[in-house]
C-alpha cells in the first residue's frame, strides 16, 4: 500500500510539472497601418531574429513570438515614408497591441 500511494504521488507531481510547463505559450504584437494601400509589408526585429507578419486592410499580427525587445518596422509604398516603433516588449502568454500607426508622406 505504501508503495502504491508512492507511485501515486510520483506520477500525480511529474503530471502537474508536464501541465504547468505546457501552459506557458508565447506572446504576439499586433497593430494596424493606416492608410492600408501604403503599407507593403511589417516586420519585427529582435536581434538576429526577424519575423514577418501578413496585413489584411492595414492589419497585422505575429503569433509565437519569443518573450524580448523587438523593433516593429513597416515599410512603406510611395510616396508614404517608412515607420517603425522600438522596444515593443513581448512577455509570455500576452499579446502587446501596438495601435494604430499612420504613415506619413
Amino acid at each position: 500500500m505504501k508503495r502504491a500511494s508512492l507511485n501515486f504521488l510520483a506520477v500525480a507531481g511529474l503530471s502537474l510539472g508536464l501541465f504547468a510547463f505546457g501552459s506557458i505559450k508565447e506572446g504576439g504584437i499586433q497593430g494596424k497601418v493606416t492608410p492600408a494601400e501604403g503599407v507593403k509589408e511589417v516586420v519585427a526585429v529582435a536581434g538576429t531574429d526577424t519575423l514577418r507578419s501578413q496585413i489584411s486592410n492595414g492589419a497585422f499580427m505575429f503569433s509565437n513570438v519569443k518573450k524580448g525587445n523587438y523593433t516593429v518596422w513597416v515599410k512603406a509604398n510611395a510616396p508614404y515614408k517608412d515607420a517603425s516603433v522600438e522596444n515593443v516588449a513581448v512577455t509570455d502568454s500576452a499579446t502587446t497591441d501596438l495601435g494604430e500607426i499612420k504613415l506619413q508622406q
